[in-house]
């Protein structure tokens, strides 16, 4: 698979917009936070591949990014943590699929080398260099993990964080709470930080989407 493979697409709300002009600068520390629907991990994957598939730079892979809250209900499942993990990487198939018009292409990619998958828990100890990294769902993160993932940027690679605090996983598990507010306060201290928030204005998954989530947010769910 090339690079003139990518179809090309273009914003569809004022924050896709703003994120696709930030890209476009070289901003290398960036997070795309707010509501659901509103394309967040589809630009994200969409320009890093687009950056990642250019002979003409430095990038030589996306490597996203899950939570380890999405694999620690399935330890007594049968198979290997690749295997076991295999279910959250569908959206990331989906996504490909339509951004190459091909069902298969997220695998292709993958035997290609422009795209790694992995867990927070799989990235102690490692360095992730010439990398674009997607942390997705980011939300779902403690504060370690948050701490942990950043800090295995190394050199020449650039990181987006994706979430939506509205549907936060940790929520469930009493001992753990997301690390978000703490993580967003160090960051925003930093020159290097660039976050886009996305409301409901910029919804683009359907009308049904967009009209739910407003009158969730009206009555105050």
């Amino acid at each position: 698979m090339r690079l003139d493979d990518l179809r090309t697409f273009q914003p569809l709300s004022d924050n896709q917009g703003v994120f696709f002009d930030s890209y476009k600068v070289g901003e290398y520390f960036m997070m795309l936070s707010g509501s659901a629907g509103t394309g967040k991990s589809f630009i994200a994957l969409y320009k890093a591949l687009e950056e990642v598939m250019d002979k003409g730079n430095s990038f030589n892979q996306v490597l996203i990014v899950r939570s380890a809250v999405q694999t620690r209900d399935v330890g007594f499942l049968k198979g290997s943590l690749e295997e076991k993990t295999s279910l959250y990487e569908e959206p990331y198939v989906q996504i490909c699929a339509t951004l190459f018009n091909r069902k298969n292409a997220y695998q292709r990619l993958k035997e290609q080398g422009f795209i790694e998958f992995t867990t927070t828990t799989a990235m102690r100890g490692m360095s992730f260099d010439n990398s674009v990294v997607i942390l997705d769902e980011c939300q779902n993160c403690t504060f370690q993990e948050l701490d942990t993932v950043v800090t295995r940027i190394g050199h020449q690679s650039k990181i987006l964080f994706v979430g939506d605090t509205g549907q936060n996983d940790l929520t469930k598990k009493s001992s753990e709470v997301t690390g978000m507010p703490i993580f967003i306060q160090i960051a925003s201290s930093m020159k290097e930080f660039v976050r886009i928030h996305f409301t409901s204005a910029d919804i683009v998954r359907s009308s049904l989407v967009k009209s739910y989530i407003i009158a969730k947010e009206n009555l105050g769910f």
